[in-house]
This record gives C-alpha cells, structure tokens and sequence, in this order.
C-alpha cells in the first residue's frame, strides 16, 4: 500500500477514536455516577463504493 493511502487511513482511524471517546465521555458525564454500570456499545463501519459494512461491539464500563 502506498504512503499516501498509509497516512489517509492513519488520518482517518485517529479522527474515528478521539471523537468516539470524546462523545463516550460525554455521555457518561450527562448521565452521572455510572459506576457499576455496563453499556453495550456498537459502531458500525462503512464504505461507500467499496461494499463494506464492518461492525464492532463491546461494553464500556461506568466510572464514579
């Protein structure tokens, strides 16, 4: 792969972290104490033009 489509996809994934955890973080702070809570997480991947729908799920636990 080359280095453009390298650093493209690099862009990509850390813009698609920062801004999930920030949005998580939110939401747990609107919510309150959390803690001993579990959410069940999903995020759901695609690409237009290249056929792809990739799916992720996990928990995320709660903080005080």
């Amino acid at each position: 792969m080359s280095d453009e489509f390298n650093m493209s996809m690099r862009k990509f994934l850390k813009q698609v972290g920062v801004t999930s955890q920030q949005a998580i973080e939110e939401g747990l702070r609107k919510k309150g104490a959390t803690a001993g809570q579990e959410f069940q997480a999903k995020v759901v991947l695609t690409v237009e033009g290249l056929d792809i729908e990739h799916v992720v799920t996990g928990t995320i636990k709660g903080q005080d």
